[in-house]
């Protein structure tokens, strides 16, 4: 996979917002210095010669003088939604803008996706667009999801050209990467041949790095490069104008619209670096070495705590140490080969203190369960029940192995269920930890099933939580599809917990 910008040619247009470190768009207070949109700028100016935006407040009013001088043409946005004395001020800065700048802005977008957001009427649109026409003399137009066009064909009377946006991972039926540059041609052909004699700007189009799957449509720095490289190539083949949605990741959209919201770039956010230089390979995992020596290590010491624990009891029947010892390989195995997967995970889901401290949380435990699991095996020890840790006196445990053993389900157990509860009422932006549920499920499904807890009352609190990853496996499997193997993954450790937590006994 060769990386999507080539060295020697420029994109035509790329998206770009200012935003990075704790930046938002959401906060009114944020205010972008002219110094950092200029150390962008001057890195873009490298790559093309056209930024898209998409307002003109919080800062980025700066962004068409600082293009000038380093040599960008503009296609300015105005941002709009149902705030109509925040819209005035939007136009009025771009109508002054263009004014100000004639040779750099070489168009107007007025609203971007506002009639999907169903903020403004299309009627209320035209207007607007009509005034804002009347009063500049770069062309203008309207940018939206290309659905929306079909349904609101007045405005093609209105605007100098169509601006369609096409994503193929956020189709109502997601496309996967292979097919992502042919359905984008495809629905603008679709589009030109309702509007002849109109331009059809692909204003938007590109592909997350990092995310949760949608059926088949996989979020992957390879998937990136790949749908990048072939719209470009493809547009360079049948001659029609594109925008690359976009230059930079914007954290801070990981905030309403999880991970895969702040992954669509071609720069890092924080680093400001190019995720595909030129000659470099390609990988999804870029860090693998260090990924697979952390894994190893961790295979190692949970081999290790099995032998230390084998060394200190009695000898058991050699069929019955032959059988443990196949349980501590899965576990070792599972663990080592996923650990790399899940920290990659970590850095690349966690948002904000809240996020880390949960998803931290998730793989200290998983990292536990196979050290504590590979103990309990070899000394013939039961599964942990969470009477032992937070039952009445008389039912705790004295051993801080057993201790540390349920922390670590325990944890599981909670930070899972909140997971198991996201993909059932609000599964659009979350992530599945497939990674982490596994090396947690695996070692304790393999001691519940060869040292069963004795007899007993089963316990309320872990029923409910068996129950609910049950319900919730059930939910995502049909409710996410069977190409969607991250969901399906996730719901095989959901089904490994809740046969875990089922067989416990007070």
């Amino acid at each position: 996979m060769r990386a999507p910008i080539d060295p020697s040619d420029k994109v035509q247009c790329i998206s770009y917002a200012p935003f990075r470190n704790n930046q938002t768009s959401l906060a009114p207070a944020t205010q972008v210095t002219p110094e950092q949109i200029a150390e962008d700028l001057a890195q873009l100016a490298k790559i093309s010669d056209c930024i898209r935006t998409y307002a003109t407040d919080l800062g980025l009013d700066q962004i068409p003088g600082l293009a000038a001088k380093a040599g960008l043409k503009v296609i300015q946005g105005i941002f709009l939604d149902r705030d109509r004395k925040k819209n005035a001020t939007q136009v009025e800065t771009a109508i002054r803008l263009a004014k100000q700048y004639p040779d750099t802005i070489i168009a107007l977008v007025v609203g971007n996706e506002v009639l999907l957001r169903k903020e403004m009427a299309a009627s209320d649109l035209a207007a607007m667009i009509r005034s804002i026409k009347a009063q500049v003399s770069v062309p203008v137009t309207y940018a939206d999801v290309w659905e929306f066009w079909l349904s609101n064909r007045e405005l093609a009377d209105v605007v100098d050209f169509i601006t369609i946006h096409i994503l193929p991972y956020w189709e109502n039926i997601p496309i996967p990467a292979e097919r992502a540059a042919a359905h984008a041609d495809e629905m603008r052909r679709q589009i030109a041949a309702v509007f002849p004699g109109k331009e059809i700007f692909i204003g938007e189009v590109g592909w997350p790095s990092e995310g949760r799957m949608r059926e088949s449509a996989l979020p992957s720095r390879v998937n990136q490069a790949r749908v990048v490289s072939e719209v470009l190539d493809l547009a360079r083949r049948e001659h029609f104008r594109v925008n690359l949605f976009e230059a930079y990741d914007e954290g801070w959209k990981r905030e309403i619209e999880g991970t895969v919201g702040g992954s669509w770039g071609l720069f890092d956010s924080e680093e400001r670096t190019l995720k595909y230089p030129a000659g470099v390979p390609i990988s999804n995992f870029p860090l693998w070495k260090l990924q697979m020596c952390s894994g190893m290590a961790l295979a190692i010491l949970v081999f290790g705590a099995a032998w230390l624990t084998l060394r200190r009891k009695p000898r058991e029947p050699k069929e019955a140490r032959l059988v443990s010892w196949l349980a501590v390989t899965l576990s070792a195995t599972t663990a080592g080969i996923l650990f790399g997967v899940a920290a990659q995970r970590l850095v690349y889901e966690s948002y904000g203190t809240g996020g880390w401290l949960v998803w931290g949380s998730l793989l200290v435990a998983a990292t536990a369960s196979p050290v504590f699991g590979a103990n309990a095996l070899m000394s013939g020890r039961a599964p942990p029940s969470f009477a032992e840790l937070l039952g009445p006196k008389g039912y705790h445990t004295e051993s801080v192995l057993v201790t540390m053993h349920g922390l670590a389900l325990m944890v599981t157990a909670v930070i899972g269920t909140a997971t198991a509860l996201g993909l059932i009422f609000d599964p659009r932006f979350i992530d599945f930890p497939f990674a982490p549920l596994t090396m947690a499920a695996v070692p304790f499904a393999a001691l519940t099933l060869l040292n069963p807890p004795g007899k007993g009352n089963r316990p309320l609190a872990e029923s409910m939580f068996a129950g609910i990853f049950v319900a919730a496996a059930i939910y995502t499997g049909l409710n996410e599809g069977p190409e969607n193997w991250q969901a399906l993954w996730t719901c095989a450790a959901f089904m490994l917990l809740a046969a875990t937590l089922w067989r416990a006994r007070a």
